[in-house]
């Protein structure tokens, strides 16, 4: 039952989740705000609705773990999978504008995550600093897709979301409701769930955040790369990806710990927080020479997240039983 209702609480986060960004679009549609604006913000924090959600929840439990475990796992998960397995089919080019700078960007907020977990705690302060840099990279992007708008450049990419908003006011109104109703409901169950799985399995909670919620709120990100591939928008797979990593970090881990500060296990300083910042990393030769994943990168990368998976529930099993790791 618990693995059912983990099905269910995350189907439930993703539907509604979706529900609530495209009601909140097709408000700011009618009240004017420009396209551009709704991409940076509205498309940009509803997508990140799902973590959002359960990590807040997975705090106010006293499940840091898996508060932490959702967003780190998400961000291994956006690159070794979202990336790599749409890559064992269609070739992703990385030649998007802004992708270098952007790569910086993620590579820079996760040394920041590790220096700033370092005395084992993500506190008020902490939150603060990621939410400033997060407002300081809205703005920044903001001004260049304006530059970029303003010099005729294709800017399709922070748009492709808004498309499908509704105009009908009965519409938006039901999208609304039923995403706010829906998120919260959705993200209770996936806690709830999580928590008593770890429990069946014999896992610290922090191995089901990393691997089993990481992977289920990662789907729309995971169903827009594939969507993109298939459509050969190499710019909109790889941007989806870096973006939402960033985001995970600085909006997520920002909003979570002003509301409750985490605790950081000692799993993640000695290995889930290194994987995150060696992909992120290898990431950034391919990006800064332009090449492109291809079958070989997107099948070593598949094959590595696999394996990232089996180590993860060995490191779970080694908390649980209180066992140092390694």
């Amino acid at each position: 039952m618990p693995y059912f209702l983990l099905i269910l609480g995350l189907a439930t986060l993703v539907v509604t989740g979706d529900l609530l960004v495209r009601g909140a679009v097709g408000v700011s549609n009618r009240m004017g705000i420009p396209p551009l604006v709704i991409g940076l913000t509205v498309v940009a924090f509803g997508t990140s609705a799902p973590e959002l959600v359960v990590s807040i929840s997975a705090a106010l439990d006293g499940a840091s773990g898996l508060s932490i475990g959702n967003v780190v796992g998400s961000n291994i998960t956006n690159i070794l999978l979202v990336l790599g397995f749409p890559a064992l089919f269609f070739a992703i080019d990385c030649k998007q504008t802004g992708l270098r700078r952007s790569t910086s960007f993620m590579i820079l907020v996760s040394v920041l995550l590790i220096l700033l977990s370092i005395d084992g705690v993500i506190n008020h302060v902490d939150g603060l600093i990621f939410l400033a840099l997060l407002a300081g990279y809205l703005l920044y992007n903001g001004f260049e897709a304006n530059k970029m708008r303003k010099r005729g450049q294709n800017i399709e990419e922070l748009m492709e979301e808004i498309d499908d908003a509704p105009e009908d006011p009965k519409k938006i109104a039901i999208y609304l409701i039923i995403g706010i109703i829906g998120l919260p409901l959705g993200g209770k169950l996936t806690t709830d769930s999580a928590l008593d799985i770890a429990a069946i399995m014999g896992v610290a909670d922090s191995a089901v955040g990393l691997t089993i919620v990481a992977l289920g709120t990662s789907l729309p990100e995971f169903a827009a790369g594939m969507a993109a591939a298939l459509r050969r928008q190499s710019a909109v797979a790889i941007g989806n990806a870096v973006g939402s990593n960033i985001f995970n970090i600085l909006s997520i881990l920002g909003i979570t710990s002003l509301i409750v500060p985490l605790k950081v296990g000692p799993n993640f300083m000695a290995f889930d927080y290194w994987v995150m910042l060696f992909i992120a990393i290898a990431l950034a030769p391919i990006v800064f020479m332009h090449r492109s994943i291809g079958k070989i990168e997107g099948g070593v990368m598949s094959i590595a997240y696999i394996v990232y998976l089996v180590v993860v529930f060995q490191i779970g099993h080694q908390l649980a039983e209180g066992l140092p790791i390694g």
